[in-house]
């Protein structure tokens, strides 16, 4: 073995990354790591800064990557991809987040967030010798659905409609819609859209793919926006919101459906979400695993 560590460099290894992480992916994500589609979402999500690059590393052996850290969209955060002939590379990479990454957490304080997944008893194990402890509120449950066939009916409320951003890709309307559907208040402030534009920038965004529930109106009043990864067949559910207006009426597991059946129709056999919300359950998802958050403050 050859193994060496270096910086992350987006221009050359983001699409690197991701080609490891459909090798390696095993069924219900048993393989731990970030589905690809994920990795795509994070780098185009308006939250993630260029400055969290600094924080990548890559191992490699003999040119190969064997493993990555690096955080989401806050300082303190690390995740973990890691080649499945190379767990004792994790004491190292779990060294590597004690030294590097650290930020204010939710309460304020400095603090680390690791993230490892509540099957891998030997990572929990390593957390909890150096100190961690699992900080529930940001524990992140995986839930998958295997697709049927024949695919369910998708009913929807009177006088509403589904489309694709393909039929119709009015980002004045779909900020107003994931603005309000994500809580950030009543109206959006007048942006030139750059976030929305970041979001629709990832090689495999694709707008087809991409649903909006639409009121009598015009206006969207919910989104779905669905990711298929073609090797391993798989559709992503990131991100999903509702208009608070609008809530309570099915519109957006309607817009999740609509996606799922469009991947179907592309050759996905099952879907993933990285949450077990009522809506997701609704529609048959089941928590195959949950990447617990361990945390701890620098210095106790």
């Amino acid at each position: 073995m050859n193994i060496k560590l270096r910086q992350y460099n987006v221009k050359k290894d983001f699409k690197t990354v991701g080609d490891f992480l459909v090798k390696h992916y095993l069924p219900e994500n048993r393989d731990g790591n970030y589905l690809q589609p994920a990795w795509e979402y994070m780098h185009s999500h308006p939250y993630f800064k260029d400055g969290l690059l600094d924080s990548f590393r890559i191992w490699e052996d003999d040119g190969k990557i064997v493993g990555v850290v690096h955080p989401e969209s806050l300082p303190e955060e690390a995740f973990f991809e890691i080649h499945p002939d190379y767990p004792h590379l994790k004491a190292e990479m779990f060294a590597y987040t004690e030294e590097h990454i650290k930020g204010r957490g939710p309460d304020g304080r400095i603090c680390v967030l690791a993230f490892i997944n509540d099957f891998d008893k030997e990572f929990e194990a390593l957390a909890e010798a150096h100190g961690y402890a699992i900080f529930s509120e940001l524990a992140r449950p995986m839930a998958h659905l295997p697709i049927p066939k024949p695919f369910p009916s998708i009913h929807l409320a009177e006088g509403f409609r589904l489309q694709s951003l393909a039929d119709e890709n009015d980002l004045a309307k779909l900020d107003r819609c994931v603005w309000r559907g994500f809580n950030h208040g009543d109206e959006p402030p007048a942006v030139d859209y750059a976030g929305r534009k970041k979001m629709q920038s990832a090689p495999s965004f694709r707008k087809d793919l991409n649903i909006v529930a639409v009121e009598p109106g015009g206006n969207y009043v919910a989104y779905a926006g669905l990711w298929f990864e073609p090797v391993n067949k798989f559709a992503y559910v990131e991100p999903v919101c509702t208009d608070p207006d609008y809530r309570l009426r099915g519109l957006g597991k309607a817009a999740v459906l609509e996606g799922i059946r469009r991947c179907s129709q592309l050759g996905a056999t099952v879907a993933y979400v990285g949450n077990t919300l009522p809506i997701y359950l609704s529609i048959g998802f089941k928590r195959v695993h949950t990447c617990n958050c361990w945390r701890k403050y620098p210095g106790t």
